[in-house]
């Protein structure tokens, strides 16, 4: 009962988070002539569904295992060669989420992400969003569209056999 209680209470702050958005730090500058520094931030939020859809298909292209770890730095580096630029790519489409943003700005926004966020923080961004990302917007569609179900026999048809 715990353990339930509390997977309900991660699942609702998971979506409150996606739906208020994160706010990511791209680059800090150090301006001479000012105190403090200057920092460029960009707000990442849940895609619209066609953003997740394409989103889940660039995801499946990479091919990686949701639970995947690298065990050592080479293998690090190995995934950043491989799949660098469609990491860049999936958390562009959590940056730009309207039509016209996503048609203008997937390409320039995964080239900003690549050229001046580290790293790092581009990996921690991906697998909280992966982590929270899901099929649950979808689970009421799919338990009414398994009640509905056209092949299954409706009551009064079980009975004639037609």
């Amino acid at each position: 009962m715990a353990d339930r209680l509390e997977q309900l209470i991660e699942m609702e702050c998971a979506d409150a988070l996606l739906d208020s958005g994160v706010s990511v730090p791209l680059k800090k500058w150090k301006l001479p002539w000012l105190k403090r520094s200057v920092e460029m931030r960009v707000t990442m939020k849940r895609p619209r569904l066609r953003g997740q859809i394409l989103l889940a298909r660039e995801y499946l292209k990479m091919g990686v295992k949701p639970d995947w770890q690298p065990k050592d730095k080479a293998e690090e580096l190995a995934f950043v060669a491989e799949h660098g630029q469609a990491v860049s790519r999936l958390l562009a489409y959590t940056v730009c989420r309207g039509y016209v943003s996503r048609h203008a700005g997937i390409g320039l926004t995964a080239w900003v992400l690549r050229n001046f966020v580290e790293w790092r923080y581009l990996t921690a961004m991906f697998r909280t969003f992966e982590r929270m990302m899901g099929t649950k917007d979808f689970m009421r569609i799919i338990s009414s569209a398994a009640r509905a179900n056209p092949m299954k026999p409706r009551l009064s048809r079980a009975r004639k056999g037609s």
